[in-house]
């Protein structure tokens, strides 16, 4: 029973595929969307995206942090190198971390959109200095579908 059991379930998931439709390449456009929510999904994208790093470097040093409080005994180790009969952290402990690590992200995503709204004022205050009637040029490379 178990043996037909899972040659169904294979069969049904190498069959999934037989039922979609190729869409194909889609091409997907953000100059439709503003600016401020175009620097919300960036900010999002990085503070998501850089929580786990965040998370993992702030459970090691609070792990350091707590060896170091206790004399060095290797109980309080990092995850690493973690001895036999080693002591757990308590929620509260636990919270804190995940609220470092949720801060350090969130704070990564706005320095993230002060270096990228500087970098942007600095071009527009370069483009603004040209006289006007001057043709700017902007070249960048084209997809391969519009070749």
């Amino acid at each position: 029973m178990r043996k037909i059991l899972i040659i169904v379930l294979i069969l049904f998931l190498s069959s999934s595929n037989l039922f979609t439709q190729d869409q194909g390449t889609l091409h997907f456009d953000m100059s439709d969307f503003p600016q401020w929510s175009r620097d919300l999904r960036r900010a999002e994208i990085i503070a998501f995206g850089s929580f786990p790093f965040t998370y993992f470097f702030t459970n090691f040093s609070y792990d350091i942090y707590r060896m170091s409080g206790n004399n060095w005994d290797r109980r309080y180790a990092p995850w690493p190198i973690t001895a036999p009969g080693a002591f757990e952290k308590s929620n509260s402990e636990k919270f804190i971390i995940i609220g470092v690590a949720a801060g350090t992200s969130i704070v990564l995503a706005l320095v993230d959109y002060m270096i990228e709204s500087s970098r942007r004022n600095r071009i527009q205050r370069h483009l603004e200095t040209y006289p006007d009637g001057i043709p700017v040029i902007i070249t960048r490379p084209l997809d391969e579908e519009y070749e």
